[in-house]
């Protein structure tokens, strides 16, 4: 996989909704983002209450919404007359069209799939999905934030970031006062865990 480059502040994998506070950004192209939704595998996924109703406020706007100014949109271009293959507003729409219907079929495959966690259940005497942390960056001298959640749920410019990401991965199941290490193409990153909460 080729990345794109630029010097952002925060280091992002999309693929795996990581996020480091380091000075890199790297952006995976939107063609290998639309293959791995269109190849997802059937696993579990893991949501927070808030990611669910996220979803299935999303994939209600499509259907009832959505579908229907599409469907003008398509009438009014052929409204137009004229040879189809040249209209470019009947091009544009049943572009958009076969977009929404395919992100109909992502959100119910992920619906199917899916796993709640309950954040007011989660155990916070160790770090787990569900579970927020402040955390200590040894390199920058300066206190972070993160939700840890599922990849579907992941965020990283908001603070959300993946359980099955390397950082996500290292503070899984540490507790307050460990210190989690994880390499990274910047080179090795230190995390000291001084809150869990929720």
């Amino acid at each position: 996989m080729r990345n794109i480059y630029a010097n952002v502040g925060t280091y992002i994998d999309l693929t795996l909704g990581l996020s480091y506070n380091t000075l890199n950004i790297f952006l995976y192209s939107h063609k290998i983002l639309v293959e791995r939704v269109s190849y997802m595998p059937d696993k579990k996924v893991i949501l927070t209450y808030h990611g669910l109703q996220e979803l299935e406020t999303e994939v209600q706007e499509l259907k009832v919404h959505k579908r229907k100014e599409i469907a003008q949109k398509i009438k009014e271009a052929r409204a137009q007359g004229g040879d189809l293959s040249e209209n470019a507003e009947y091009d544009a729409a049943k572009e958009e069209q076969a977009e929404v219907e395919a992100r109909i079929v992502q959100i119910e495959k992920l619906l199917k799939n899916v796993e709640v966690i309950d954040e007011d259940e989660v155990d916070l005497s160790s770090i787990n999905v569900g579970c927020k942390v402040r955390l200590f960056d040894v390199e920058f001298d300066e206190e972070i934030d993160y939700a840890i959640v599922g990849s579907t749920e992941a965020d990283p410019l908001h603070g959300k970031i993946s359980n099955e990401s390397p950082v996500g991965q290292a503070l899984l199941g540490l507790k307050v006062g460990d210190v989690a290490e994880v390499d990274t193409p910047a080179g090795l990153l230190k995390f000291k865990i001084l809150e869990i909460h929720r």
